[in-house]
């Protein structure tokens, strides 16, 4: 079985760590303690005070559950220690310098950088994009006021405009719209709307191209354990690691 560290013991994770489907997980860091320990009672996998000491363990592939900051603090030392990574903070990725750079080491040590569905669907098919043009590519997202620390009793277009920008003003919401650009090479406009009548966090996505058009629409519901995390991003990571070892893989 593919052996598996997590990277980040939080709500994430910890949907990973319950899951049924016999995932071998073997190691466990967290920049807090307690919550490692968490998860090692629930998987009876060691969990590791320090980075350094985690990634010298017998892993095939790490699943970063964490941060931006930790993908930028430690992706590259995972793919030179010789294992593959999936990248849930795929924000991370935004700046292309470091993005490229990423990709270069992963080349160089013949590793694998997984980027997970997430939140949303449809990459697999938006991949197309990078072989037949696209001319429309927009992310519509909707979430109450009180996710973004915002006050209105109405609905109210925070932000229009290319992804990049949204980021300077908005980085907390910018891993839909990263991942959107990763799979469908194509720059993607985005709009930020507070909506106090949605109680779900929910994304568009509209599609044009030379192979047709589509339209998208995910509400997302929240984890069991925490209303702040995306349920459908912590099985879009069970369902990429089970697919690993799979005999027929389904999709673009």
């Amino acid at each position: 079985m593919i052996r598996v560290g997590l990277l980040g013991c939080g709500n994430v994770a910890e949907v990973i760590a319950k899951d049924k489907s016999g995932i071998n997980i073997v190691a466990l860091h967290d920049a807090v303690r307690e919550r490692a320990e968490h998860l090692s009672e629930i998987t009876g996998a060691p969990a590791y005070d320090s980075f350094e000491e985690f990634i010298r363990q017998d892993i095939d592939i790490v699943v970063e559950a964490a941060s931006v900051f930790a993908v930028t603090a430690h992706a590259e030392e995972i793919l030179k220690a010789g294992k593959d990574i999936v990248i849930l903070s795929v924000g991370a990725l935004a700046e292309k310098e470091f993005r490229d750079h990423l990709i270069s080491v992963a080349e160089k040590e013949g590793r694998k950088i997984r980027i997970p569905s997430g939140a949303i669907m449809g990459l697999d098919n938006l991949k197309i994009g990078q072989i037949s043009g696209i001319t429309k590519l927009l992310l519509r997202t909707t979430k109450n006021p009180r996710s973004l620390r915002i006050n209105t009793g109405e609905r109210v277009l925070l932000f229009s405009g290319r992804a990049d920008d949204c980021i300077r003003q908005y980085p907390k919401n910018i891993n839909v719209a990263v991942a959107l650009e990763l799979a469908s090479g194509h720059e993607v406009e985005v709009e930020l709307w507070a909506d106090p009548a949605v109680d779900r966090n929910m994304h568009e996505i509209f599609v044009e191209g030379e192979f047709g058009d589509f339209y998208l629409k995910i509400k997302n519901n929240p984890c069991p354990e925490n209303p702040a995390t995306s349920y459908l991003a912590a099985l879009s990571i069970i369902t990429l690691l089970n697919n690993l070892e799979k005999a027929i893989i389904i999709g673009t």
